[in-house]
Formats: C-alpha cells, structure tokens, sequence
C-alpha cells in the first residue's frame, strides 16, 4: 500500500485570469451571501429560499440562500439577473485524474467545499458538448468504459444561488487519483450544464467534503476519500489528505512553486522544511462537520499584532475558493493598515496601491483552533483592478455568519485535512520579504 502513496500534482489552469470582482460575484452566488457593502450587486428583498449553505457561530444553521441581482446601472436599465459573464469559476487549480477502463483522464477541481465527484460527460446536448470542447473541455463516455455501471434511479443537481446548476445520471466505475485506484466509486454525469459551468474551468469537480452534503438522490454517495477508508487505500493511522498550493509568484522556487495533494501520508519533507521536527509536531483543531464543511473555531484574528477579538466565530478551509473572506470589522481593519487602501463600490471590493512594498503590508493573521496563522504579504494582493490598484485577496464575507478560507490563506500553510480523527492540521510556512509584484504580470 505504502508504495502506491505519491503526490498528486495540481496544474494551474492555464485558461484561468484573475478578476477580482468576477470571484467575488462567484463567491457570493456559491454560498447565498447577501452583500453587506455598497457595488453593482446587491440582494433581492423580494425573493429568498432556503439553502444549504450558511451556518450560525456555534449555534444551528442559518439556512437563507439569497437571489443575487446586479443593479440598473449595470444591466441595461433596470435590475437583472447575474448572468455567467459576471462571474468565474474559481478553478485556479486543477488535477488531472482518470476514469474508467481503459482510463480516461480528466481535468478536475478539487475543492473541500462541496462533496460531489460530477464530470463532463457524452450525455450532455451536442451544442453543450461543441461548446465545451472549443473551451477545452473533456467529455467522459461512460459506454467506453467497461467497468462502469449505471445506477438508473440515482439522480444528481448542484445549485450555485438563482438558478446556476449541474445535473444529471449516476454511475460507478474505477477512480484513480495519484496511482490509488479507488474502486465503485460513484461517478456523477452530467447531462444539463448552465452557462455557469459551460464557461467555467475543468472537466467538473471532486469534492472533498463530508459525504453529508452530496447532492446525489434518493440515497447520497460516499465520496472518493470515504471509500479510500473503507476500501483501505490508505493507512488505518493516516485517513487523511493534505493540500499544499504553491503561489505563482515563486514559480521560480521548485518547494514552493509546486502545488500538490496527498492522500493517506503527510509530506515530512515539507514539515520539515517549515521548522519542525516531525509531523507529531504539527498543530490541530478539532473539526465541526455537522454541516459537511471543515469547519473549525477562529475566535480571532491579528493586524500587526494587533489582536482583534471575534468570539464565537468559525471558518471554512476552501480549496475550491480563490479568495478569503472574513467579517466587515476585520477587512476594514486589515485595510485601514494599507497606505492608500480604499473601498471601490465600482468593484465591490477593497483595493490598494500596485507598488505597495512587502514592508508596507501589514503582517494579517487568522486563528485556527487556538493559534494563529499569517497570510502570506504576496497574497494579499489577487488582481489587477486598473489605475494602479490591485483588487485584494481578503473581502468581506458579506451576511455569512463564518469565514471562508479559500487559496489566499490556504496558501500560507500546509493543510491537512485529518478525516479519520476529525481535525484539521495547519504548519505555517514561510513568509517572504520580496518587494509585491504586480498581479497583472502573472504567469
């Protein structure tokens, strides 16, 4: 078993641009966020219904799912909807992985925020199919595969806010992720794909959150980890995985230029590179899966070392999330420490200088469990937003009542997401001192 325990590599897409409104809009729609500050997209008053995704801090869940509107200004003359050109996909990352036998191989997201494993597939429209093969993407045909089986009253649908969504059949056929060939696992085809999807990036998704929160009907489906447990893919003591992501801006530094998962095995070589001994060394929280997310306690958070009291709160490690947002008193006090930092409404974002030095952010940390984590200075900054400002990497979390700690935080440590004991592990890794590049210049 030992021997089969490798890296998994991630690829940045290569199709992926940054735009910092477009992943916040993403953002908002994806977990029913009503906006808390003045921009072109607001909440409808009119119509709301229940979600699934927000949760109350430390109480029962809170589940409204708001209908997300852009104003008159910005659709033409009066309220519209938000259509797929306001948004992106936030895949960044993606892994290649296969399907079937013989094996197809398919690009997908991996993202600790959801629990469904759906792909592209042979059984969406032809024009569906046409469209997605120009941007790129890869259909899975379930008929060439001879190990698939069709389960015929299993049904599928993922909702992103208003009427985004993904839908299809099911089925089961052999997975194999980083040469761990995971057997029956179920695999979600899609036959209806919305704009959203048709114009996003990769072949679908792999969701590593718990098996509470899959989509598939009448009977939810274990997800790719869950059977790598009870099949034994991996070790009793190590039910785990890891996600290290790798910043573009170190592309030229091989340890952390790589972006990588594990499963089964934590990376010592990273630990060790990150100043501590062994992995017992590494720090844990326990996890609240209650609602199927990796949520944990951040009771607080620092703005050179300014501690800033949240009690209470709670957040979410998501690797399918490119941004990380957090309460409007913490976004405004990491801000207010940015020389010319400013609030756009155009942009519905906080922004500051380009030629913003290393020196001149301020060092931003977020509690897990009951130890705090810095953010790495280079990720503060996320896009280009024109006229010398940079759309940063922390926003408000709007109305959600925890945070989202999406690939701006998760880059600064490496994670590990400890299935089997219910926890998640954290090591700081470095933070540099290099002068901040300009987001535009990304490769």
């Amino acid at each position: 078993m030992a021997d089969k325990l490798v890296r998994v590599p991630l690829k940045h897409n290569p199709n992926y641009v940054r735009n910092g409104m477009k992943s916040y809009v993403y953002l908002l729609r994806k977990y029913g966020i009503g906006p808390t500050k003045h921009g072109p997209y607001f909440v409808s008053n009119k119509a709301h219904h229940q979600g699934k995704f927000a949760t109350g801090v430390g109480g029962r869940t809170h589940m409204v799912q708001h209908v997300l509107q852009k104003t008159a200004a910005t659709s033409g003359g009066q309220a519209g909807e938000v259509s797929a050109a306001d948004q992106q996909n936030d895949s960044e990352y993606l892994c290649q992985v296969s399907i079937g036998t013989p094996a197809q191989n398919v690009m997908l997201d991996f993202d600790t925020g959801s629990a469904d494993l759906w792909v592209w597939s042979t059984e969406l429209s032809h024009s569906v199919q046409q469209q997605g093969k120009r941007a790129g993407h890869t259909m899975f045909n379930a008929s060439k595969s001879l190990t698939f089986k069709n389960h015929a009253n299993s049904t599928w649908k993922i909702s992103y806010g208003d009427s985004s969504s993904a839908s299809g059949t099911v089925g089961t056929d052999v997975l194999v992720i980083g040469g761990l060939a995971i057997q029956n696992q179920a695999i979600e085809l899609a036959n209806q794909l919305s704009a959203q999807f048709v114009q996003g990036a990769g072949d679908g998704l792999l969701g590593l959150a718990w098996g509470s929160i899959n989509t598939v009907k009448p009977t939810p489906v274990p997800t790719p980890v869950e059977n790598m447990i009870t099949q034994q893919d991996i070790p009793k003591s190590s039910e785990l995985f890891t996600a290290y992501l790798g910043s573009w801006r170190d592309a030229k530094n091989p340890d952390k230029g790589e972006s990588f998962y594990t499963f089964g095995y934590i990376d010592q070589n990273v630990v060790t590179a990150a100043g501590l001994s062994s992995i017992n060394d590494i720090y844990y929280t326990p996890v609240d899966n209650s609602h199927g997310f990796w949520q944990f306690t951040s009771a607080s958070a620092s703005v050179n070392d300014q501690t800033i009291n949240r009690s209470g709160n709670t957040a979410i490690a998501d690797t399918g999330t490119t941004l990380a947002l957090v309460d409007d008193a913490t976004v405004e006090a990491i801000y207010k420490a940015i020389p010319g930092s400013k609030y756009d409404s155009t942009q519905q974002g906080y922004v500051f200088p380009t030629n913003t030095t290393a020196e001149q952010l301020p060092v931003v940390s977020f509690a897990v469990g009951g130890k705090l984590f810095d953010v790495m200075k280079e990720d503060l900054a996320f896009a280009d937003a024109g006229n010398g400002m940079v759309y940063g990497g922390i926003q408000s979390r709007g109305d959600m009542t925890f945070d989202i700690l999406g690939d701006t935080f998760l880059k600064s440590i490496y994670a590990i997401f400890d299935q089997g004991n219910t926890r998640f592990g954290a090591v700081q890794r470095s933070n540099p001192t290099q002068n901040l590049a300009d987001p535009s210049t990304q490769s």
